[in-house]
């Protein structure tokens, strides 16, 4: 772990977050951006800072566990897909140098299941996505 990385205080618990997901390798939280309804943020426990410069048993964790909660997301929660992204580097958007995937879950506009849930209302988002 770095101890000046926002995330790995995450993981810490140094830092509040609003948890969806977690086990013993990785854990997956809302980003506070909430940029979109239940965008996610999926880090390892394991410090690396970026895609390119992790090793494969990592990233085989973070997609693992990435997928287990866009099934997640899809199946049980109403949404009708998910938009995975990586951004590797500041210079593609990277903002915290610490190995993550976004969940961009996203839904058609005549769904209508998510209109009483506001984006920045991330407890009750969390409250609706958490995956035990």
């Amino acid at each position: 772990m770095n101890n000046e990385c926002i995330f790995c205080k995450i993981i810490r618990g140094e830092i509040p977050c609003y948890k969806i997901y977690e086990d013993e390798k990785c854990l997956a939280f809302l980003d506070i951006s909430a940029d979109c309804l239940g965008h996610t943020l999926v880090v390892s426990k394991t410090h690396t800072n970026n895609f390119v410069e992790t090793g494969s048993d990592i990233l085989n964790t973070l997609f693992c566990t990435t997928q287990k909660i866009a099934k997640h997301y899809i199946t049980n929660c109403g949404f009708d897909g998910v938009q995975i992204v990586i951004n590797n580097g500041e210079s593609s958007g990277q903002s915290v140098m610490h190995t993550h995937f976004h969940i961009l879950p996203s839904v058609k506009k005549e769904n209508k299941k998510f209109e009483n849930y506001k984006k920045d209302d991330l407890q009750a988002v969390c409250n609706l996505l958490r995956l035990n």
